[in-house]
């Protein structure tokens, strides 16, 4: 099974241009990275605008709940994840953008499902809480993506985003996996993050659920255009510099 084509980055080919002909080369297979650099939970309740909570399971299998106090799970999650069910090097832990916290020891999440924005209640016993300072902000109507730490611009640049066929999705999202490429001269690029976004138009692709993400280039004259299948395309060298920053659970917000 391909990594990134079927699990990461199911929607990320891209359509038109130079592009094109790279797309349907085949996806690389590689080993996912998921360091975990969030920070214990702060001892006071309020936080800075540009501090995030992330939760990161501590148990084996995570119980998803539809509300607090809900006798069964709505779902159980594994913990870690096999980004590549077929490879158990590929464990991942489950990560989450903590959306609620209740002084009755629930937290709620934002989940990597679908429907895009979809939430669920879990335990505050079985998660442990972080926070990130890192925030990542796309504005496909400029073609630009900005990375913030602690509120400060560390990078703003060109990107490429999905053709008017295959938008990329809105939204507020989260890095779910990073993902380095043992081919660096792919569509994929030297980095991938994998989000918990889906695509809005394509239900699957390459045996994948249509997964979208952020990752390199192999064409950086299609930086700035509407091209791919969903997923969002930077420069390469930015992108191998942000792989040593930003931790899972950072947030993404994708704007028109």
């Amino acid at each position: 099974m391909s990594l990134v084509a079927a699990v990461v980055l199911a929607a990320c080919g891209g359509g038109g241009g130079r592009a094109a002909v790279s797309d349907t080369r085949p996806s690389p297979t590689t080993r996912a990275t998921a360091p975990i650099r969030t920070t214990p939970e702060p001892t006071t309740t309020t936080l800075p605008a540009y501090v995030s909570l992330t939760a990161t399971a501590a148990v084996p299998h995570l119980s998803v709940f539809a509300a607090p106090n809900a006798r069964t799970p709505a779902r159980v999650l594994d913990n870690p994840w096999l980004a590549d069910p077929s490879q158990p090097s590929t464990a991942v832990p489950q990560v989450f953008l903590v959306k609620a916290r209740r002084a009755d020891g629930w937290v709620e999440v934002l989940l990597p499902i679908r429907p895009n924005g979809s939430r669920g209640w879990v335990h505050a016993a079985d998660v442990t809480l972080g926070q990130v300072a890192y925030t990542v902000r796309v504005q496909l109507g400029t073609h630009r993506i900005a990375v913030f730490d602690h509120g400060a611009v560390v990078y703003t640049g060109p990107v490429a985003d999905g053709a008017p066929g295959t938008p990329t999705p809105v939204g507020h999202y989260y890095i779910r996996v990073l993902i380095k490429a043992p081919d660096p001269n792919t569509v994929y690029g030297p980095y991938a993050y994998g989000l918990s976004s889906h695509s809005d138009v394509l239900t699957s692709f390459e045996g994948g659920d249509g997964e979208t993400g952020i990752h390199g280039n192999d064409d950086a004259s299609v930086l700035g255009s509407s091209v791919t299948h969903g997923c969002i395309r930077m420069d390469n060298a930015e992108i191998t510099r942000l792989a040593s920053m930003l931790p899972l659970g950072t947030p993404v917000d994708i704007q028109p």
